[in-house]
């Protein structure tokens, strides 16, 4: 066995389903557009399919919607739900909190590749005081939609980290993907949109069920390799 370091040097979440208990008031919103513009409304199962990709790409998979204009009505539609109608709360899930301040102690750095636009990334940032945790982030209006690796990329560019000292965390299996074809070690998060079965198929690290597992497996995975 070889020990190679005690912690990697870079954490990056996914917002949406793994910090975030956000997925319910996604469903609903992508519900109540679709009612308001007169499409067919989607299951609950499809559209938490679509979580993690840009809204753009996951209005292309539920309404075969690839008219620019046709979307940008669409997602103006959207966000006034979100922002300003729905009334579905979207807390931190249990945990969340401590387990970034136990990361931030242990001088790790920690970023954000997320599905959400840069306003609604900040605004969430404002609405949990989290902003502070983290030293970089890339959204949706930002870089191709996951699974493309270009939010890893970047991410690694500005810190200056390699792809072997960072570990992506997401629920969903586009978050794995990313992580994958960025070069990257990925875990899975069993409490948002994809089930474990479905995570295991990208080969994650390993599958959290409860987020203050993180921090000990973490450092189980960067001490101690075979």
């Amino acid at each position: 066995m070889t020990i190679i370091s005690e912690q990697p040097a870079l954490v990056i979440f996914d917002w949406d389903g793994t910090l975030m208990d956000s997925v319910p008031r996604i469903v609903s919103c992508m519900q109540k557009m679709a009612a308001a513009a007169g499409l067919a409304v989607p299951s609950e199962s499809a559209v938490k399919d679509i979580i993690g990709l840009s809204l753009w790409v996951a209005l292309e998979r539920l309404f075969d919607c690839y008219d620019e204009q046709e979307q940008q009505q669409l997602i103006a539609i959207y966000r006034e739900f979100y922002v300003h109608t729905d009334q579905t709360p979207s807390p931190l899930f249990p945990g969340v909190e401590e387990v970034l301040v136990d990361l931030q102690q242990q001088n790790i750095l920690m970023g954000v590749a997320t599905g959400k636009a840069r306003v609604g990334l900040e605004r969430a940032w404002q609405e949990t005081n989290t902003a502070q945790f983290f030293q970089v982030s890339r959204c949706a209006d930002e870089a191709k939609s996951k699974p493309a690796p270009q939010m890893l990329e970047e991410i690694l560019q500005h810190t200056g980290v390699n792809a072997a000292s960072a570990i992506m965390i997401g629920d969903s299996c586009f978050d794995l993907q990313m992580a994958n074809h960025a070069g990257m070690p990925a875990a899975g998060v069993t409490w948002g949109v994809h089930d474990e079965e479905r995570l295991r198929i990208e080969k994650p690290r390993f599958i959290l069920n409860d987020i203050r597992e993180l921090p000990e497996r973490l450092r189980q995975l960067y001490t101690v390799q075979a």
